[in-house]
């Protein structure tokens, strides 16, 4: 039961062989099943396929240049209005669900951190036409994978307290 999450690994080499429309509605209805707080769901997301799209994005966050090779890219929005408080966490969740999926579906992904860095944010929305209060959280990077992994824990007794600290 626990091997998907034990399998999830950051994929950054892919192949040039794009992500079917079907596959992106499933990973898109796996990010909407999430859990949020109070239901409110302030997610949006934005599919980006356009190669030329994809390579200027490559360089708004240090480590991105992976989204040069990948043939798509799901960017995680959340929309403060809609939850104030929680929508990073809502997202957060969303995201990871994402990224389970395309590990049960054979892809590979990796996240990349956009939110709260405003070097990264702002050429993200601008690129994107994302209009305010609309933030992209996550980038991800998405295709078939080029490269595999073994599956592993990070398990670390020593960052586990039981009852108290």
């Amino acid at each position: 039961m626990i091997d998907p999450i034990l399998k999830r690994r950051s994929i950054r080499k892919y192949t040039d062989e794009p992500v079917s429309d079907e596959l992106i509605t499933r990973l898109l209805q796996a990010g909407m099943a999430a859990p949020s707080a109070s239901n409110k769901k302030p997610w949006h997301f934005v599919v980006v396929t356009d190669r030329d799209t994809l390579d200027k994005l490559s360089h708004y966050g240090s480590h991105w240049d992976m989204l040069q090779e990948a043939p798509l890219s799901i960017v995680v929005c959340g929309d403060p209005a809609i939850s104030d408080r929680y929508w990073e966490q809502d997202c957060s969740a969303a995201t990871e669900n994402i990224l389970l999926a395309v590990s049960m579906m054979g892809l590979g992904a990796v996240w990349l951190g956009c939110h709260p860095n405003a070097d990264r944010v702002d050429p993200t929305k601008e690129l994107l036409g994302i209009e305010d209060p609309i933030t992209p959280l996550a980038v991800l990077a998405i295709g078939h994978p080029a490269e595999e992994k073994e599956a592993r824990t990070q398990y670390d007794d020593a960052r586990v307290h039981r009852d108290r600290w």
